[in-house]
């Protein structure tokens, strides 16, 4: 991907991926992991150029109304039927239900999501303001790059991430609804915290904050140990956001069972 391809489409004025390590790039950077630190999330509104989220949405359209892949799923926080040592009763395991309309990467082609999620300056600035020493893009066919469709009346329910940070865009903001709701630090690596996750579930924690973002705006948080959901959509706009994977090793893919469990295919 060109530097002015990527020019077209990110605001580099205001967010210089190009120029790594610059003292513009460095500042960005420090800010992004102030922000990491404190709210475990950064939010980079007009990351996208005027009007790239709303020509982006107008493309992919056609492929959304026709050939999205319709994700409607119950599930609890885990996205997994089963956790080893919780009993199955117990309030952390709480079935809840997601609804959303899904386009893979390999719908995306010519996209400014694909634009962006493949460009290394935009992975090395992501590294950066994680701590790492490099990320890399999946070698999933579907998995990589996605663009997610919520219609009236439909949510993505409250839920973990497999990966430590999860990096969005948001492409379309609905009328009303449709928007991100997270519990920061829920849990760690070494305490899963069950029974507040159960409080979360039952609506018992107040710590729980809500987010309304802009299109265009870059939001990238810690999901891994951030409780998060989207809240029912209301209105007949869609929600529509991307969302960018990224691992500190290469070859990440998910298996077949796994695709065909979000995506509807294997490949």
């Amino acid at each position: 991907m060109s530097e002015t391809a990527i020019a077209d489409i990110v605001d580099l004025d205001s967010y210089p991926l190009e120029t790594i390590g610059s003292p513009a790039w460095t500042q960005l950077v420090n800010r992004c992991r102030r922000d990491l630190e404190r709210d475990g999330m950064f939010n980079l509104p007009g990351f996208l150029k005027p009007g790239v989220a709303e020509r982006t949405v107008s493309m992919l359209a056609p492929a959304m109304a026709s050939s999205s892949f319709e994700h409607r799923r119950s599930h609890n926080i885990y996205f997994k039927p089963e956790i080893p040592g919780l009993d199955p009763d117990h309030p952390a395991l709480t079935l809840c239900e997601t609804v959303n309309h899904t386009l893979c990467a390999d719908q995306l082609a010519g996209s400014a999501v694909m634009a962006v999620y493949e460009c290394p300056q935009f992975a090395a600035f992501l590294a950066a303001t994680m701590g790492k020493d490099q990320l890399h893009t999946m070698s999933d066919p579907l998995a990589g790059a996605n663009v997610m469709a919520y219609r009236v009346g439909e949510a993505l329910n409250w839920h973990f991430d497999r990966s430590e940070f999860t990096t969005t865009i948001l492409l379309q903001a609905p009328e009303r609804g449709g928007e991100f709701q997270y519990r920061s630090n829920l849990r760690t690596d070494d305490d899963p915290n069950y029974d507040g996750v159960g409080r979360l579930l039952d609506g018992k924690d107040n710590l729980v904050k809500t987010l309304r973002l802009a299109p265009g705006t870059l939001n990238v948080f810690r999901g891994k140990n951030t409780a998060h959901r989207v809240s029912p959509v209301d209105g007949e706009m869609e929600r529509i956001i991307a969302v960018l994977s990224y691992y500190e090793q290469p070859g990440v893919a998910f298996t077949a069972a796994e695709r065909i469990g979000f995506y509807g295919r294997a490949a």
